[in-house]
């Protein structure tokens, strides 16, 4: 077993899933494309198998339970090179993904990937996140958003809650030590109709790195004025 296959398959089997190899296979595909593709477009700066596997893959499928993304709408905010919506698609094929990205180069590579592993349900976006929430066919129709991106947790917020239908879940990926970021985004996501609901650090297998997710629940409607214009958003974060 190669590198990336093995370290996937032990990382999975230490939170007691175990991959089928038609699951490690479409990783390598993924793999191969990524690196093939990366050398051209420069999609991200982690790069070699172990790092990818852990700190692409595994970060991704670690995000939560995988059993709260079976059957549901997903939408993967600023997906860049696919994390994490791709790899939790690939876990869980019940579930209905969207990827957003406001790079051309970004939406074209993960058109031609979905192809390549043959994910004919996977829907590509190519706009800015604050331009599409305001579209109504993506405005409040996902039960789950994801986003792993170096925004303030308000600015994400921001651009991600109005895509999240009552009831359901914006989850942000940050680093352990983002106590004060969440405390401070507290009145923004109050105010785009969220609260949050719990705070989960984890370890990713084989390493000592601690990642976290913040986990926010939506519990009413954001309002029609959110999201602004980004230059707004950044200028001035709620």
């Amino acid at each position: 077993m190669e590198a990336l296959e093995s370290i996937l398959s032990q990382g999975l089997s230490s939170l007691d899933l175990l991959p089928p190899d038609t699951l490690l296979s479409a990783f390598r595909r993924y793999y191969d494309f990524l690196a093939e593709r990366n050398a051209v477009i420069d999609l991200t700066a982690i790069e070699g198998e172990k790092d990818v596997a852990e700190l692409h893959f595994l970060d991704s499928l670690l995000v939560a339970d995988l059993s709260a993304f079976e059957a549901k709408r997903v939408i993967d905010v600023g997906s860049g090179a696919g994390f994490p919506g791709l790899p939790l698609r690939l876990a869980v094929p019940s579930m209905k993904l969207t990827l957003l990205d406001a790079q051309e180069k970004r939406a074209r590579f993960l058109t031609e990937l979905c192809a390549l592993l043959d994910l004919r349900d996977v829907n590509i976006l190519h706009a800015r996140a604050e331009e599409s929430a305001k579209n109504p066919e993506q405005r409040g129709r996902f039960d789950v958003a994801v986003a792993r991106a170096v925004a303030g947790l308000s600015v994400l917020s921001e651009l991600c809650l109005p895509f999240v239908t009552p009831g359901g879940m914006f989850i942000a990926m940050k680093a352990v030590n983002s106590d004060d970021e969440i405390v401070s985004a507290r009145s923004a996501i109050e105010t785009l109709g969220g609260e949050v609901d719990s705070i989960r650090d984890y370890n990713i297998p084989g390493t000592d790195i601690l990642h976290r997710a913040v986990v926010i629940r939506k519990t009413g409607v954001t309002p029609p004025t959110y999201p602004r214009r980004f230059a707004k958003i950044r200028k001035s974060p709620l």
